[in-house]
């Protein structure tokens, strides 16, 4: 579903943020990356629907190459689902709307269609008695499952997550992972950005470890936990699931 091969990006001359990324994403894989503050995690994701350009290297989509001149940038992020940290909804448009617009503007359906694809979604995520009101009337926990939602109504092809829950209370992360896991169950391909490593021992096939821009491991869930290779994932594990 997505392959990444030899990626490399650079934010100016002297900083180089991404240095030859492999990996790879079966269909109905889940895979985490995790790794520490600034070591590439948020950029390697962004370039797998071209949010982020690549200078070196491929990276192929459901057959489609994303940094290939010719293709259709808006059309692939369509069918690839992306949840930010920060909700990004549409302060001004009910949650139905923001759910709306995507399919309206870009699927090409009708209201009808897509205020009924939109409820569909909402009741999916717990939130179908919200769906007249506005962002700013929701939690941070709800506004992400509306983002999360919206993602959905596309019917993406794979959904990528850049720590979704970073920017929550506490009190508000299980719900969106609970919404997380339902998806990983049905079968869902995600990569996922995040530092919820019970999340990524419920659910993850494989974790991706980076660090200074490199992918450091690439280990099925299970051997990376009980076994990391290399001295700096065994740092990093140390210290957040020391407590």
């Amino acid at each position: 579903m997505i392959t990444l091969k030899n990626v490399d990006k650079w934010y100016n001359p002297q900083f180089q943020v991404l240095k030859h990324c492999t990996t790879s994403i079966d269909k109905g894989e889940v895979v985490v990356v995790c790794g520490p503050s600034g070591s590439g995690k948020s950029t390697l994701i962004k370039t797998v629907n071209g949010l982020e350009s690549i200078q070196g290297g491929e990276i192929i989509v459901d057959g489609t190459s994303v940094a290939a001149k010719g293709t259709n940038l808006p059309k692939l992020r369509s069918r690839v689902g992306m949840v930010f940290q920060h909700f990004e909804l549409f302060p001004h448009l009910s949650i139905t709307q923001n759910l709306c617009l995507g399919q309206e503007k870009v699927l090409g359906r009708s209201h009808e269609e897509a205020v009924a694809k939109a409820l569909k979604l909402l009741d999916r995520v717990g939130l179908k008695a919200h769906a007249d009101k506005f962002p700013g009337q929701l939690s941070g926990g709800q506004q992400q499952r509306v983002a999360i939602a919206r993602a959905l109504v596309m019917d993406p092809i794979c959904m990528l997550f850049d720590e979704p829950t970073s920017a929550l209370d506490p009190e508000m992360v299980n719900e969106v992972l609970d919404v997380m896991v339902e998806l990983a169950k049905e079968g869902m391909t995600m990569m996922v950005v995040t530092h919820e490593m019970g999340f990524a021992r419920k659910v993850a096939d494989r974790v991706i470890f980076m660090d200074a821009g490199e992918i450091v491991e690439d280990e099925p869930k299970d051997a990376f936990f009980e076994a990391a290779k290399s001295e700096r994932a065994r740092q990093f594990l140390s210290k957040i699931l020391s407590h």
